[in-house]
């Protein structure tokens, strides 16, 4: 559970602002969505991979 220690004459629209962007980090959202459904190891392995070869491509394009 996340506390956000409001201050004295602190306005709630950046308490709030605070709160979210706390929550983003935590990852919450994203780990509820990953276990919607379930995925074979051996595709989280595939897209993982995928990912990264992505990634690369994109490293090699930027030096070239």
């Amino acid at each position: 559970m996340l506390i956000i220690p409001v201050k004295e004459g602190e306005n709630i629209d950046r308490a709030l602002k605070r709160f979210k962007r706390k929550f983003d980090r935590t990852g919450t959202m994203r780990q509820l969505r990953s276990r919607q459904q379930f995925t074979k190891p051996s595709v989280q392995r595939r897209t993982q991979i995928q990912k990264a070869q992505y990634i690369q491509h994109l490293r090699d394009q930027e030096e070239i």
